[in-house]
C-alpha cells in the first residue's frame, strides 16, 4: 500500500467488546476497516483489542471462536470504546460488566454501540439525551424504555463523544464515516475501494425495512406504506389512511401489496403487529397484556386468538416454550433490559 502522509501520526486506542451472540460479520467490518486505513496510510493510525466479558474467546454464530486479547473491566484505557452484539442476551456476571462500562465510558472519549451494543450502552446509562441509531427490529421497544435517548431510524449517529449504529452492512458505513472524520475523505474513500463498498451512504440515510430487498423490486409509496406500519405498531392505522398518507388510492395500495408481498395491507399489518408481539413476548417481561396493548390489539382474547391461528400457539405457550429453551441450553435470558433498571428475569404472566 502507498504512503499517504509522511511522519508520525497519533495512534487511536481502540477497544472492540465483542458481546455475545455475535458474528464474524459483526466483527469484520469494524476491524477491516482499521487494519486498511494503516495500510492505506502507511501508518499506525489505529491500534485495537479484542475484549470479551470474560477474557475468554468469544463463540461466534456457527460454533467457531475469536480470540480475545483481555477481559473488559475497570482497568481498560482507550480513546474509543466500540460494544458490538447482535442480540441482547445475558451472561453471568453481567451487573459487574455494567457496572465496568459505565465507569469506563464515562472516562473513555468516543464511546460507540452497534447492533444491539446500543442495548448495553442505554443499560450503563451512556446514552442519555444523545440521538442514537436503534435498528429497526428493536425501534419501538427501545424508544419506550428508553425515554431520555432521542431515538432515529438513521443507520447511524454520531452525537458529540458518543456513536451508535444500527448494524449490519451499516457497520461499514459507520466505520468509513468515522475514519473520514478523523483522517480525511480521501482515506475513506480508498477504504471504502478496496472494500468494494461502492457508494458510501451518510448517517441521514434512514435504515430500510428489509421486507421489499431487491433494487429492481423496489417501489416508493409501498416502502412509505410499509415505513407508517412500522412506525404504528401500539395504534394501528387504517388502510384508507395509509393510503391517504402515502398518496395513492386504497384500489391502488392493496395492488402493490399483492404484487410486491403477494398479501392485502390488512394482512400483511396484522403479520407485522404478531411478530413484533412474538418478539416481545420472548425478549422483555411485558405481560401477555401489555404486549397486546403494545402491539395494537384491544382484547388479550382477540390478541390470543390471532397469535394462535398465526403461530400456532398461544401467547402464554410462547413465552413458556421460549424460556424452557432457554433455560434447557445454559442461557441466563432475560430479553431486551428495561430503563433504569437492572435486568430482571421476565414476568410470568
Amino acid at each position: 500500500m502507498s504512503r499517504m502522509q509522511a511522519g508520525p501520526a497519533k495512534t487511536t486506542q481502540v477497544a472492540i467488546v465483542a458481546l455475545p451472540p455475535v458474528s464474524m460479520s459483526g466483527i469484520a467490518p469494524i476491524v477491516d476497516a482499521l487494519r486498511l486505513a494503516n495500510d492505506i496510510d502507511g501508518r499506525a493510525l489505529y491500534r485495537w483489542q479484542i475484549l470479551s466479558w470474560d477474557g475468554r474467546a468469544v463463540t461466534l454464530a456457527g460454533g467457531a471462536t475469536l480470540p480475545a486479547d483481555e477481559a473488559f473491566g475497570d482497568g481498560i484505557a482507550c480513546d474509543w470504546l466500540i460494544v458490538v452484539a447482535e442480540r441482547f442476551q445475558q451472561f453471568a456476571d453481567y451487573r459487574l460488566f455494567l457496572a465496568s462500562l459505565a465507569r469506563v465510558g464515562q472516562r473513555t472519549p468516543l464511546v460507540t454501540g452497534i447492533h444491539h451494543g446500543v442495548w448495553w450502552l442505554a443499560m450503563a446509562g451512556q446514552l442519555s439525551g444523545y440521538r442514537v441509531s436503534v435498528n429497526w427490529e428493536t425501534y419501538q421497544q427501545f424508544a419506550e424504555q428508553f425515554e431520555r435517548s432521542i431515538v432515529t431510524q438513521q443507520i447511524f449517529e454520531i452525537d458529540r463523544d458518543r456513536a451508535t449504529c444500527a448494524g449490519g452492512m451499516a457497520s461499514a458505513d459507520f466505520m468509513l464515516a468515522m475514519i473520514a472524520r478523523e483522517h480525511g475523505p480521501e482515506l475513506s474513500e480508498r477504504i471504502a475501494d478496496a472494500l468494494g463498498v461502492g457508494v458510501l451512504r451518510s448517517g441521514e440515510e434512514r435504515q430500510r425495512i428489509p421486507y421489499v430487498t431487491a433494487p429492481g423490486e423496489r417501489h416508493p409509496r409501498l416502502n412509505d406504506a410499509l415505513q407508517l406500519m412500522e412506525a404504528n405498531i401500539e395504534d394501528p392505522l387504517m388502510t384508507d389512511d395509509i393510503a391517504n398518507l402515502v398518496g395513492v388510492s386504497r384500489r391502488q395500495l392493496e395492488r402493490l401489496f399483492r404484487q410486491y408481498l403477494g398479501s392485502m395491507p390488512s394482512k400483511y399489518y396484522l403479520g407485522l403487529r404478531l411478530a413484533k408481539a412474538r418478539m416481545q413476548l420472548q425478549r422483555t417481561s411485558k405481560s401477555i397484556v401489555q404486549v397486546s396493548l403494545a402491539c395494537g390489539f384491544s382484547s388479550a382474547a382477540h390478541f390470543s386468538n390471532a397469535y394462535r391461528e398465526r403461530f400456532g400457539v398461544t401467547p402464554r405457550e410462547e413465552r413458556r416454550n421460549w424460556i424452557a429453551k432457554q433455560h434447557g441450553a445454559g442461557v441466563a435470558y432475560a430479553g431486551e433490559p428495561r430503563a433504569g433498571a437492572l435486568i430482571e428475569p421476565p414476568e410470568r404472566s
